[in-house]
């Protein structure tokens, strides 16, 4: 389960060594990624997090997967904030321990069992301090983006549901969901932040004029907008948004261009609370 150490530092590591030490830290991200994914992690697109790399740079730093608690620790409580499940959770850390002990090429088998107690208690644990934390305390406002959260909008769409019913019409006759994600798997480290405010940004400048909109999850957020002839307009103008602040960064424009769909309302508030929670891991 040892994994090479390495030193870190600018001045201490001559800059090929440096260079090579970045692509092993990239290979180990890609490598347990795909076992993640292979162990059923279900939306690819959110399981790169700035916690991630930090995991992998405290492996390869100390060398073992045991040293790294305090990153995965911190990677666990990100995952429970993105909404990722316990059992999604332990199974994301026992593809990484599944990784590094695996020699050679071939398939990996993640095995929650084969992980040690302390990793599993202290991620448990970890996990467990935000979930609770969720139920208690509500945020109503996104600490990254700076916008409202999906609490917010599932409390908006509980008024939308209402006047729906009083009118004895479907919601959805009179409001639509625009929901853009942005594949960020690909994206390691500062520039996934970037990229999500910015995507913020965009979304605030296009629904300006009373509007709701929210971060959904880590890579997906939402304007809940009235149902009317300029919703075409709307979505026209939010792509030359996020193409006019994406484009300034390399990496953010090699990750592809961001997804802008309409989404129809469901039939009953329920069905929407469950769509934005679909909506945010998608």
């Amino acid at each position: 389960m040892d994994v090479p150490a390495t030193r870190s530092g600018p001045e201490d590591v001559p800059r090929a060594a440096q260079a090579e030490r970045d692509r092993s830290l990239r290979a180990l991200r890609a490598r347990w990624r795909t076992a993640s994914l292979a162990a059923g992690w279900r939306f690819p697109s959110d399981w790169a997090l700035p916690e991630v790399d930090a995991v992998c740079a405290a492996v390869m730093t100390k060398g073992r997967v045991e040293a790294a608690e305090t990153a995965l620790a911190g990677l666990a409580r990100a995952r429970a904030a993105a909404g990722a499940g316990l059992a999604e959770t332990l199974a994301d850390l026992a593809a990484l321990h599944a990784v590094l002990g695996h020699r050679g090429e071939g398939f990996i088998v993640p095995d929650v069992d084969a992980t040690p107690a302390r990793l599993l208690r202290t991620t448990a644990l970890a996990w467990a301090d935000v979930a609770t934390d969720q139920l208690v305390h509500t945020e109503v406002t996104d600490s990254l983006t700076g916008l409202p959260t999906a609490a917010y909008l599932r409390t908006r769409l509980v008024e939308v549901y209402r006047a729906a019913a009083a009118g004895e019409r479907p919601a959805a006759d009179d409001h639509v969901l625009l929901v853009v994600s942005l594949d960020l798997s690909a994206v390691a480290g500062f520039p996934r932040l970037t990229g999500m405010i910015l995507v913020a940004d965009a979304l605030r400048a296009v629904f300006d004029s009373g509007q709701s909109v929210a971060s959904l999850g880590p890579s997906v957020v939402a304007a809940l907008v009235p149902k009317d002839e300029r919703v075409a307009s709307h979505g026209v103008a939010l792509r030359r948004a996020l193409h006019e602040r994406l484009s300034v960064d390399a990496q953010l424009a090699d990750a592809g261009r961001p997804r802008v769909s309409a989404v129809r309302l469901p039939a009953t508030h329920e069905l929407a609370c469950d769509l934005l929670a679909h909506l945010a891991r998608a």
